[in-house]
Parts: structure tokens; C-alpha cells; sequence
């Protein structure tokens, strides 16, 4: 049987009961290490888990996946996921690859940053479509994420910004030279997410196009959600460019049209005069 685990969101004690289970009687424990990161490393993990965990990099996951589900017909092997197991579609890709070997598999879900984001006081159904966010260089600069929280924006709902993340990245030098050399990790942070916006914006505004989003429009930055060290702001676009919420991991939300209960709870985390230019719609909605 092959197992994936999620981990949840904070630290190794966020398993849940059913997954350390699982942990615990398995042959081999695989840990898939890039598409996001908990507050605690490996160590951490294998001392609370009592098992010693087998990293699983992108190059595993998606060049070699049969290291990983070999002998899985014939013994458990679990695979652990930070967050729940389907949120990145890598995973869906391991399941249908374990399908095709004739290996079963079954799925012990956790706490994900899609439902969790609902901390800041947003409510979960009036998000859209999800955003990623990648890292800018000098000589690509995508805009397209832009055009996913237009579209959101215009039907009045909120984008949930999922931020990029480096791991294991080899420089073009190193990757040119066939060396495995690796650039150290770097994680986008909300500060970083609301520049490269910013930026759009202003480009945008250069060739007289219509705005969607502004420097005042209402967002929220988060870091680390689900662990001790949680912060959460609400500020402007502008405010948010000029933020620092620590350490990773962090998600970033700009906001669509607002339900008054849900300005209220912004109101808990917001940033001096962050939400001073809302305007109301009607008697029951707000948007900046």
C-alpha cells in the first residue's frame, strides 16, 4: 500500500493520530521537500515520528517515482505531504503512476493553506480562482498573474496568492556546465509578492490601461500560518510592499468586495489607516 500523508501546516505534532500511524508501521517514509516547508526541519520530524524519513526533491518525485513505489504492492511505503496530499498536482501524478503499477493506495488528509487562510477573517467561499506568484529576473518579468486577480476582482472576489518557492535551484552557469551545484533556498515573501504587483501596476497605468487594482487597494499578508509564530497584516497594496512578516512561509490575498463582517476581521490585523478609502457598494458590501 502506498500512503500519502499529509502533514499539515506547523510543526510535527500538527500529524494527525491516523497519520502517525501510518508512519509508524511503514517500511519506508518518504518526506517530498519542495513544494512547501514546515517551522521544523527533518530532524524535528523523524525525533517526534521515531522513524527515520527518506527526502523526496522534485528530481525523485518527477524523474523517479519508481524508487519510491517500488516494493509498495508488497509493503506499506508512505509518502508525507506538508499541508494535505493534493494541494500541488505533483501528487496526483505519483497516484495515477501507483494505478498503473497495480499498487494500492489510500490518502490521510490534514490542514491546507487553501482552508486555513480563512484565519485572517476572510470568508473561504468568497474566494476565486488562486494565484501563483513566481520570482521576477532580470530578463523575465511574467504579468500574467495579474490577469487571474483582475478576473477575480471583477466578480467581486478575492485571490488567494500562493507565493514561489526555490529549492534546489542550479544557476544557469552550474546548469550549463552539467554541474549539481544548488543555489541556497528562497522563499517569496508578501513584501516581495506586492512589489513585482506594484510594478504591474504602474506599468499598466504607463500605457493608459484600465486598473483593476491600485496602491490602495485592500490586502492581507500572512506568514507561517498554523504555527506559534502566525502574523497576519491588512494594509493597502502600498503598505504591504513595505511589510516584513519574518521568516517563511508566506501567502498573500488581495481582497475583492468585502461583507461587513468581514471588515470587521480585518479590522483585528489591519495596518494604520489600511482601510480608511473602503467604499460601500450597498448596504452590505465594501471594495477598495
Amino acid at each position: 500500500m502506498l500512503y500519502f500523508v499529509g502533514l499539515g501546516l506547523g510543526d510535527a505534532k500538527d500529524i494527525t493520530v491516523k497519520g502517525l500511524e501510518v508512519v509508524k508501521r511503514c517500511s519506508r517514509v518518504y518526506l517530498e521537500a519542495y513544494t512547501s516547508i514546515l517551522t521544523v526541519g527533518k530532524d524535528a520530524l523523524e525525533e517526534f515520528y521515531g522513524r527515520e524519513l527518506i527526502l523526496a526533491d522534485r528530481d525523485m518525485v518527477e524523474q523517479n517515482a519508481d524508487e519510491i513505489l517500488r516494493g509498495a504492492d508488497t509493503s506499506d511505503v508512505a509518502f508525507l505531504v506538508v499541508g494535505d496530499p493534493f494541494g500541488a498536482t505533483t501528487h496526483s501524478d505519483l497516484i495515477l503512476r501507483a494505478v498503473s503499477a497495480g499498487i494500492p493506495y489510500r490518502v490521510v488528509h490534514n490542514a491546507s493553506i487553501m482552508i486555513a487562510i480563512g484565519c485572517c477573517g476572510l470568508q473561504l467561499y468568497n474566494f476565486g480562482e488562486t494565484v501563483s506568484v513566481v520570482f521576477w529576473t532580470d530578463t523575465w518579468r511574467p504579468e500574467s498573474f495579474y490577469d487571474k486577480i483582475k478576473k477575480n476582482r471583477k466578480m467581486g472576489m478575492h485571490s488567494l496568492c500562493l507565493l514561489d518557492i526555490k529549492v534546489k535551484e542550479q544557476s544557469m552557469e552550474n546548469l550549463m556546465r552539467g554541474r549539481k551545484i544548488y543555489e541556497p533556498p528562497r522563499y517569496m515573501s508578501v513584501n516581495q509578492a506586492a512589489q513585482q504587483l506594484l510594478e504591474i501596476v504602474q506599468n499598466k497605468r504607463e500605457r493608459g490601461e484600465d486598473l483593476d487594482v491600485c496602491e490602495d487597494t485592500v490586502c492581507v499578508g500572512l506568514a507561517r500560518v498554523g504555527a506559534e509564530s502566525q502574523s497576519i497584516q491588512t494594509g493597502t497594496l502600498h503598505q504591504l510592499a513595505l511589510s516584513d512578516l519574518g521568516g517563511p512561509l508566506h501567502s498573500f490575498i488581495v481582497t475583492g468586495n468585502l461583507h461587513p463582517l468581514e471588515v470587521e476581521m480585518l479590522r483585528l490585523s489591519a495596518l494604520p489607516d489600511a482601510l480608511t478609502n473602503l467604499k460601500m457598494i450597498d448596504s452590505s458590501t465594501y471594495s477598495s
